[in-house]
């Protein structure tokens, strides 16, 4: 749900993602070649004070408002608890900044991966690394490995569905721009339109509702929406991760962004030595496996 930015930009390259722009549209993006290797450009020195963010001496994030579990906890980015949150501020740490140098900002789920300049350092919101996205912004390494899942009411026929097979002749619906539905259109392929929500809350309350027979979602928040939200509901599976490649959300930063190479190296440096393992153990532990849906 959030993201980075910054960097002056020849004329041309405006240019270029204005034309990708209108291409792309606001159709989901594709997420084919979902790597870990970050995009964009390379940095000199990562020492605090040559990092060239918004504010001097300030590390600006983004995400999306509200900031869902078990990515962020009580709605507050700023408390360190939560994967993302945790996430933040150990990349900050890495960076040379304190928590109380961070600060927060709130920028809308598709806004942050869009084309054009950006508010904020980077932005974490659960956003997958896509070649298509690249185009428009850069990327760190992967934080997180991903998969999506299906969840339904209990007791339902999209419940009792065991293969993609199952699944469709269901009305399904998940976010828009999201990966979840990226998997809806060019996985499962159902024979009716799916449906697309600007929040994850208005998916939730349509299945609630019976207006979709299940949604799909990535499955640390499918395990808390069944946990905690949505109590009549199961997951009834989740999905491979297409050609084999892992599914990776990536910190967002501006086109061609000095910052791109030291954030990278925080989260690659954060991965080496265990702490993103430590994390997500700590806030993702009960996100186990669910069957898998072929």
């Amino acid at each position: 749900m959030y993201r980075p930015q910054r960097a002056l930009r020849p004329v041309a390259s405006v240019c270029t993602v204005a034309l990708l722009a209108l291409a792309v549209g606001c159709a989901p993006q594709p997420e084919s070649e979902a790597s870990g290797k970050a995009s964009g450009s390379t940095a000199g020195s990562c020492a605090k004070g040559s990092l060239s963010t918004r504010t001097a001496g300030k590390l600006t994030v983004a995400t999306d408002e509200p900031a869902y579990e078990p990515w962020f906890k009580e709605d507050k980015p700023a408390n360190g608890k939560g994967f993302e949150s945790a996430v933040t501020y150990a990349v900050a740490k890495r960076l040379g900044y304190a928590d109380a140098d961070v600060v927060w900002q709130s920028v809308p789920f598709n806004k942050a991966f869009a084309p054009g300049a950006k508010t904020f350092d980077f932005d974490i919101n659960q956003v997958s690394i896509s070649s298509e996205r690249r185009k428009a912004v850069d990327f760190s390494s992967g934080y997180y490995d991903v998969r999506q899942a299906v969840i339904a009411l209990k007791g339902s026929k999209a419940a009792k569905a065991t293969s993609l097979a199952g699944l469709k002749d269901l009305k399904l619906g998940a976010q828009v721009g999201t990966t979840s539905l990226d998997y809806i259109d060019d996985v499962v392929k159902p024979a009716r339109q799916p449906a697309a929500y600007a929040k994850n809350d208005q998916a939730k309350s349509a299945l609630k509702n019976g207006q979709v027979d299940a949604i799909v979602t990535d499955l640390p928040t499918a395990f808390y929406i069944t946990a905690a939200e949505v109590t009549n509901a199961r997951i009834v599976g989740q999905f491979e991760n297409r050609g084999g490649t892992p599914e990776q959300f990536g910190l967002v930063l501006d086109k061609g962004s000095a910052l791109t190479s030291c954030v990278t190296k925080a989260v690659d440096a954060l991965r080496a030595d265990g702490t993103l393992a430590k994390i997500e153990e700590q806030w993702l532990s009960e996100a186990v496996d669910a069957p898998v849906l072929k």
